[in-house]
């Protein structure tokens, strides 16, 4: 149990939550051998330092417990392989896609309670909408990425992707493998077909878009945009914007038909023995103060509707209603009930 944590009544944790000295903290907190620890899962890259600088230490300081950080992705695999009774992890964060594989084996609770995260209360709606699992604290907006030095002109539409002026330099991802590719497939469907389900117009489109360079990872085609081997490319903004200040001939578009979603999400298993900790993580990851840090470290887009960001990150990210309201969901649900079929298709058009 969570004897040193401290009883943790409703008042304590409202006032917990209330304030936070990100960037104060002199040393990091040393654990006692009795304290509890919250193991969570959590990215590499800038994401991982300022967790394990900042955020991780304050969290720490604040609730008296240790943060046990799995940053070696994926983790739907070791979740699965874990006792349903004592989980690998308590919270567990990554995308969407794997959320609801989680959640539909049962592995992660569906929701989050609101009575014991009130930070809930101040998220846009996408943040705990029906198409997301537990709750999202940040968001990606995927458009396209381009080079500016090439004479494109203006690009406005996903459309212009299947222009034949970009045949050799248009930059997209192996689909099984990628969410940003499952979920732009979603998205040919409704360009081209009825809607996101029409999966014969987005394999016809898919077909049209060759020749294209595909890749496993958004960081590999970060570098092929950044030298120069692609041209016009599938990618989230962050992907582009976190190069700001270096000069770099890229730039990001949200076509006119909206961007899609790519969440951060976080879940508590339904096994934790940590379960009014794991409470508090989410509370505390949705805190304006530690949302602000992080958006303007990683460039992603603060689910919380009061976190009020510096004017060149405020420029780009999502961070008001009518911005927000471009962002395109997609049916995670009903994407992996057919992966496999997906697959096997995808496989075979981009083989032949």
């Amino acid at each position: 149990m969570m004897k040193a944590l401290g009883p943790l009544s409703r008042r304590r944790f409202l006032t917990a939550s209330a304030s936070l000295g990100i960037g104060t903290i002199a040393a990091p907190y040393v654990a006692r051998a009795d304290d509890p620890t919250l193991r969570i899962t959590g990215w590499g890259g800038k994401w991982g330092e300022i967790m394990k600088a900042e955020i991780g230490p304050a969290f720490e300081n604040e609730f008296k417990c240790k943060l046990q950080i799995d940053s070696a992705f994926p983790y739907l695999p070791k979740l699965q392989a874990s006792s349903r009774s004592a989980p690998i992890y308590d919270v567990m964060h990554t995308n969407s896609n794997e959320q609801w594989a989680a959640a539909e084996m049962g592995l992660v609770e569906p929701k989050i309670d609101a009575k014991l995260v009130p930070n809930l209360a101040d998220v846009y709606p996408y943040a705990v909408s029906d198409k997301i699992v537990g709750v999202s604290i940040f968001t990606s907006a995927i458009g396209l990425g381009m080079r500016t030095d090439k004479g494109y002109g203006n690009i406005t539409s996903w459309k212009e992707l299947w222009d034949a002026k970009y045949n050799g330099v248009r930059g997209g991802y192996v689909i099984p493998v990628n969410s940003l590719g499952q979920a732009f497939l979603m998205m040919c469907g409704t360009l081209f077909g009825k809607g996101q389900t029409d999966l014969d117009a987005a394999y016809t489109a898919l077909e049209k878009l060759k020749p294209i360079k595909i890749v496993d990872f958004t960081g590999a085609m970060e570098k092929m945009l950044l030298s120069g081997e692609v041209g016009l490319c599938v990618i989230h903004d962050s992907g582009i914007y976190r190069y700001d200040g270096q000069n770099q001939p890229t730039d990001f578009v949200s076509p006119s038909e909206g961007v899609l979603s790519l969440e951060q999400v976080l879940t508590i298993t339904p096994g934790s023995k940590m379960k009014e900790l794991a409470n508090a993580y989410v509370n505390y990851m949705l805190r304006p103060e530690v949302q602000k840090r992080l958006a303007e470290t990683v460039w992603y887009s603060p689910a919380n509707k009061k976190v009020k960001l510096d004017a060149k990150y405020d420029a780009k990210l999502l961070t008001t209603p009518e911005k927000v309201s471009k962002l395109i969901q997609v049916d995670w649900k009903w994407y992996n009930e057919r992966k496999d079929e997906i697959d096997q298709r995808v496989n075979r058009i981009f083989r032949a």
